[in-house]
């Protein structure tokens, strides 16, 4: 087995990490983020929120059950770059069809291995995600100071709008898989993942899926009974256009169900702001409240901005959608988790209820979005 070629991490405060190469070798750059799953590496790799990130397991040991070609949430692997501590060294699941080294290799996505995660999670909690490069092959052999100089000339996330980086560049449809059929969903792709048009063909949406540039026009061309904002990449700040054509559903009264991104863009739609956490959620363990039951969800994240709004009572639309309630709360710090409007059918979650590889406490969601548009239906037809 080859020697594995000696790579450095390298942060834009200028803390260097030297291990050993891990998937493809080269450069390259990102915001650094930790995740905290202990399982579902290729769904993390998949997701297309990733886009743009350098991201680091904190799970020790990352590989061992290999890479299929079922568990994708995309058409490819996203992440800019990947760190591990302990590549597993052999593939034992039967499911595998390849080791994650090679998924990486094919992919061209440059990794690093052999040093010491913790230490770097614990640098990013308790200073926040910072830019870093991973320098590999021959650019291992750059100077310090240029691989440095290399690191703080790439571009920060605040402010960046990565969303045509990761949607579809044409319409894609996706028949609903039970009945009754309620009608045609149009699905703003903002970077949506495969489980969640899986989850909502499953409560009988024909699923069109639509290029993150649509305008209202094309999105009402496709008919649709009611709207969804995915998750994704980048700064909702930067996502004005999107934010615009989404007033224009919530003024038609189309219900619109948003996770992720969705439920930043819905908050700016709604008029309340939206600012960048100090390091992120990212996992699949953080403790969620549902206000509306009184249960307590463990869910999956992964977002790195969230919205400014109200915790305690109902309040008022500052762009005149009527009246707003906080839906789910953060147990861990408080963090705006859901959004929901009570004068219109329209409402958010900033975690995935659609999580692939777990947790599933979530799911109903798509019940309760379902639920809202026969409802509208219903409403519809009897007026």
């Amino acid at each position: 087995m080859p020697i594995p070629a000696p790579a450095v991490l390298v942060l834009e405060d200028g803390t260097r990490y030297e291990g050993r190469a891990y998937g493809a070798e080269g450069r390259t750059l990102g915001e650094l983020v930790f995740t905290t799953g202990m399982t579902g590496y290729q769904e993390t790799l998949t997701d297309p929120s990733y886009a743009g990130q350098i991201v680091l397991q904190t799970a020790p040991h990352i590989g061992n059950t290999g890479v299929n070609d079922e568990d994708s949430e995309s058409r490819r692997i996203w992440v800019a770059g990947y760190v591990v501590r302990d590549p597993s060294r052999i593939v034992s699941n039967f499911r595998a069809t390849r080791s994650l080294d090679d998924a990486l290799v094919s992919s061209g996505v440059v990794g690093i291995a052999g040093i010491d995660t913790r230490a770097i999670t614990r640098k990013l909690r308790d200073g926040g995600a910072l830019r870093a490069g991973i320098f590999s092959g021959p650019d291992a052999a750059l100077s310090e100071g240029d691989q440095l100089a290399i690191v703080r000339s790439a571009h920060r996330m605040a402010g960046l709008n990565l969303s045509d980086e990761v949607s579809v560049a044409s319409e894609q449809v996706t028949p609903a898989t039970s009945a009754p059929t309620l009608g045609n969903l149009a699905v703003l792709d903002l970077g949506v993942k495969q489980s969640t048009i899986d989850n909502l063909a499953a409560r009988g949406f024909d699923v069109h899926v639509l290029p993150q540039d649509s305008s209202l026009a094309q999105i009402l061309a496709v008919n649709p009974v009611a709207v969804f904002y995915s998750n994704g990449p980048g700064d909702p700040a930067a996502s004005d256009d999107q934010v615009a054509v989404l007033r224009g559903v919530l003024d038609a009264r189309l219900p619109f169900f948003g996770i992720c991104f969705g439920n930043q863009l819905l908050g700016r739609a709604l008029g309340l702001g939206t600012y960048k956490l100090k390091f992120g959620h990212r996992g699949i363990n953080r403790p969620v409240l549902d206000r509306a039951t009184g249960r307590v969800e463990i869910t999956a994240h992964n977002h790195g901005f969230a919205v400014e709004a109200p915790l305690a009572g109902v309040f008022d639309s500052p762009n005149g959608y009527g009246r707003l309630e906080v839906s789910h709360i953060d147990l861990n710090d408080d963090v705006v988790e859901g959004l929901s409007a009570l004068d219109i059918p329209a409402f958010s979650v900033q975690y995935h209820p659609e999580a692939a590889a777990g947790p599933h406490d979530a799911n109903y969601l798509f019940d309760r979005f379902r639920d809202l548009v026969a409802a509208d239906l219903a409403t519809k037809a009897s007026a």
